[in-house]
């Protein structure tokens, strides 16, 4: 704590009459560096609180603090700019004292200088005599217990009888310490605070801080004349365990008469909570079987009392155990740490699956007298282990398979196992340990029922094996416990009998691979392709018959298969691939029911010298001068090597103008140049004769006809316009013929073209200039959407015409008979109605339609403009023949103008209303 003002002053005074006086001396003496004091000593209490200051080391500098820097070798306390002491953390001193080395150094001179600082701890309480206040050996008394004589003087007298007194370091304040839930009577006296001022001018006390005139806000007071601090309610330790106010001291005016000194009031704990454990219900397990001591699982319980205390020491105990088998202290707890050990064998999960221990937590180190309790259940599963080996419910199985099936379940293996079911210590895994030893079978574990089942995984031959016996044996996915051996039920035989099918017939070499040459005479034996029944104990034959021959060029024997040719076979064919024709055969038994084999048989033919060079080009164009141009010639040959070039070109000598107008120039083995021999050859198209001749054994000529077009050509060799022309043999009276015909051609099309657009134009001009819509015509011809009445259902209509109806019907002429009437004898001729009348002319096509309708003496009462198919005499429905084309009767038709513009337009027509 700094030294009051009033020092501060009186020490300044000092200082400078002392300069006045001795200003030369002064001068001359040597300035010396280091802390005011080699030991510092102070007392602090057992509990500290993060960043609470114990003291404060003073360090003089020749060149000013301002470059002093301060370090500690504790991890604990550091040491601010100013000098302070101060704690880093929370701590709980354990010992009596702390004893750490303050280093300040200089960064300019990097001097260093050690101070050693030891930390007492006051023993303390709420019924001891006092707080004592630590400045070297003095101390100011203080006794919360006596508030009336308990005086604290944290700010020391600063003069003596003597004069004037060096204050080496601050008064070091302990803790306030306050018991929890006190009942008063509040406010409760603490300590009386007072400077030694006080008897010369009068001072006002004050405090601030965290429970003053911070949040939570009152909990401590001062008499600001008397400096007597109170506590205003009942503290909380579990709210909060400790206070830092600051308590201050001002004249009358509000100015500081002393430096604000630090208070530390600490809560002491009372037991007033009950342990609380972290759940209420814990789970554990431990394997059956397990040996005295094995850890189970660990339960806590926390106190919110304070845990140096007896208050907040926990200790467990097992109350019960259900069930209590097979003993009733199957386990232990440890009183302090809680862990549950097993205390007793004999876990078996397969008598107990499952304990419930209730564990009991009590502070006061477990004093059930004087501590507060709870209690938590401990749910304790006895985990199984691989103590009950797999055992086959038989000792022997038995199945059969028939041949040549595979993934087919042949039997199925039962085992009883008592371990936890659907675990590693109840899942079967089985094996064969004899009579496979070509791998036929497997044993697979059924995941749901655990049954073992036998699956054939390679096929079986009857042929070869009959039966087989097989062992098995079973055993868990995981290992058997210690000190548990094999059951013999863990091994069974299983029989597995083979069933005889019949099999398809096989051919031995398939592919087979002949080799011969092409163009043998048909009825040439090429091999036999046999083919071989596995079924040596059935009697079948087996028959031959082709499946694919795709130039149907082979023949089968159907007994023996003997293969011969059936037509001459051609290595160029585009049925030979590569040099090879393949063709593919049917073996077929006849068992019940028969079974096939197919094999390929692959002929590679040799070629032979059996086709003829063609020359290439067939077409060619040269200038009618040689010296400008000549033509490439070659040849192909469907043959291979060595049937094919070197070629031997030449010209025929008939006719004998070949030779003497064109010269072959062998250029290599497959080309040679073909050339005029002549200075000038007139324009057109030559075919010239070549003879080429291959290298075959024996050699084969073809005589090709290449077309050859001479033509006048350009300066660069190119064959102009009028050269091709007259080189394709036409000349210019031709030439012209043609582009006449031509022009003749494109003017009649356009003629065409203009006599149609004339045409449509002028139909155009005399179409009927009304809505389609309201077209009478087409309105009359849409009712024969409507069908054909009663005609067009299943009833006999001769049943429901009127006996007088029907004679003038079988009377009637069949060229006026309507369409739902039936035909009755020869159809004559009809009069012809007029065709479509010119499209302005609709009066005169109605009343020739009421005409035609009205001179038909065979006519049913209906009008001919109404396409209402005829429904038959004598028909219940009524008669719409009161519609009168000519005439709308009296009848109003008016309502028909709200039915929509088809029905107006109706309504216009017999109402002799006019159109809208």
């Amino acid at each position: 704590m700094t030294v009051g003002s009033g020092v501060l002053l009186v020490l300044l005074s000092l200082s400078g009459a002392l300069r006045a006086h001795n200003g030369d001396l002064t001068a001359r003496e040597t300035c010396k560096a280091g802390f005011s004091e080699e030991d510092y000593t102070a007392l602090i209490s057992q509990n500290i609180l993060e960043g609470e200051k114990v003291l404060k080391v003073k360090f003089s500098s020749c060149l000013g603090t301002k470059g002093t820097h301060y370090e500690t070798d504790s991890m604990d306390f550091k040491v601010g700019t100013d000098g302070t002491v101060f704690a880093t953390r929370e701590l709980q001193i354990p010992s009596e004292q702390v004893a750490f080395t303050v280093t300040a150094w200089d960064r300019q001179t990097a001097e260093r200088w050690d101070a050693v600082v030891r930390l007492l701890v006051a023993q303390t309480s709420p019924t001891s005599s006092g707080h004592k206040l630590q400045k070297g050996k003095k101390s100011a008394p203080l006794d919360p217990v006596q508030p009336p004589n308990d005086t604290l003087l944290p700010w020391p007298q600063h003069q003596s009888s003597n004069g004037l007194r060096r204050q080496k370091r601050d008064w070091v304040i302990p803790p306030i310490n306050v018991p929890e839930n006190s009942r008063g009577p509040f406010p409760q006296q603490l300590v009386r605070i007072r400077s030694d001022k006080d008897s010369d001018i009068p001072i006002r006390y004050s405090i601030t801080g965290v429970g003053a005139d911070q949040p939570p806000v009152e909990v401590f007071s001062i008499d600001s004349m008397s400096g007597r601090m109170y506590v205003t309610r009942p503290m909380d330790r579990e709210e909060r365990a400790s206070y830092h106010l600051r308590a201050h001291a001002v004249d009358m005016n509000g100015n500081k008469v002393e430096n604000p000194i630090d208070l530390y009031i600490y809560v002491i704990d009372m037991n007033d909570n009950r342990p609380e454990f972290l759940s209420q219900l814990y789970n554990g397990s431990v394997d059956e079987g397990s040996r005295p001591g094995t850890y189970v699982m660990t339960v806590t319980a926390s106190d919110a009392d304070d845990g140096t205390t007896a208050n907040g020491m926990v200790r467990y105990r097992i109350m019960t155990q259900t069930p209590q088998s097979p003993s009733q202290n199957m386990f232990t707890i440890n009183s302090e740490t809680g862990d549950i050990v097993t205390v007793a064998a004999g876990l078996d999960r397969e008598k107990v699956q499952q304990y419930t221990v209730i564990v009991q937590a009590t502070d006061m180190e477990g004093n059930l007298n004087y501590g507060l309790s709870n209690t938590a259940t401990a749910i304790i599963t006895v985990t199984d282990v691989n103590d009950n080996p797999p055992e086959f419910t038989a000792s022997t199985y038995a199945g059969e398979v028939p041949e040549n099936r595979v993934e087919m379940v042949v039997a199925n293996l039962t085992v009883m196992d008592r371990d936890q079911p659907h675990s590693p210590n109840w899942n079967a895994v089985y094996r064969i340990i004899s009579g496979d030893p070509s791998g036929h079978f497997s044993v697979r574990t059924d995941p749901v029922t655990n049954e073992g089942m036998v699956t054939v995984v390679k096929a079986v031959d009857y042929e070869l094996n009959r039966a087989f016996m097989l062992t098995v044996m079973v055993s868990n996915q995981a290992p058997l416990a210690s000190g548990i051996q094999m059951s013999f039920q863990s091994t069974a035989g299983v029989t597995i009998s083979v069933m005889d099918i019949n099999e398809a017939p096989y051919f031995p070499s398939n592919h087979k691979l002949i080799r011969l040459e092409e163009g043998v005479p048909t009825g040439t034996v090429l091999t036999t392709f046999s083919a071989v029944d596995p079924d040596r104990f059935m009697q079948q034959a087996v028959r031959y018959s082709k499946l694919s021959d795709p130039a149907n060029w082979l023949h089968i024997n159907a007994t023996n298969g003997q293969i011969s040719t059936a037509a001459v076979l051609d290595r160029e064919s585009l049925y030979v691939k590569n040099n090879a024709y393949e063709a593919t055969f049917l073996a077929a038994d006849n068992g019940i029911p028969p079974a096939s084999g197919t094999g390929t048989l692959q002929i590679y033919l040799i070629d032979i010298n059996d086709n003829a060079p063609e020359l290439l080009p067939k077409e060619a164009q040269i200038c009618e001068k040689p010296s400008l141009n000549t033509i490439n010639i070659t040849a192909a040959d469907a043959d291979v090597d060595p049937n094919i070039g070197p070629y031997v070109f030449e010209l025929p000598f008939v006719p004998a103008s070949v030779r003497k107008n064109w010269t072959i120039t062998r250029l290599n083995g497959d080309y040679a140049q073909l050339s005029l021999r002549i200075l000038y050859l007139e324009a057109g198209v030559y075919d010239v004769p070549i003879v080429v001749t291959d290298s075959g054994n024996p050699p084969l000529s073809n005589t090709s006809i290449i077309k050859v077009k001479v033509c006048p050509c350009d300066e660069n060799g190119d064959c102009t316009t009028v050269g091709a022309v007259a080189a394709a043999g036409l000349g210019t009276g031709a030439i012209v013929a043609i582009l006449g015909c031509i022009v003749v051609l494109l003017t009649m099309v356009l003629l065409f073209v203009v006599w149609r657009r004339r045409r449509e134009k002028e139909r155009h001009t005399k179409q009927l200039l009304i809505d389609p819509e309201d077209d009478v015509r087409d309105n009359i011809l849409k009712y024969d959407e409507e069908g054909g009445g009663e005609e067009d259902q299943d009833y006999d209509l001769s049943q429901l015409q009127q006996p007088e109806a029907v004679e003038h019907v079988l009377s009637k002429a069949p060229g006026v008979r309507r369409v739902d009437e039936r035909p009755v004898g020869a159809e004559p001729q009809y009069p012809a109605r007029p065709v479509v009348p010119h499209p302005g002319d609709i009066g005169d096509f109605i009343s020739e339609g009421l005409r035609a309708a009205d001179n038909d003496p065979t006519a049913p009462p209906y009008d001919s403009l109404l396409v209402f198919d005829y429904e038959g005499s004598g028909s219940t429905a009524g008669s719409v023949s009161s519609l009168d084309s000519s005439s709308s009767g009296d009848q109003d038709y008016e309502y028909l103008n709200d039915w929509g513009p088809r029905f107006r337009k109706l309504a216009d027509m017999y109402g002799g209303g006019q159109e809208d």
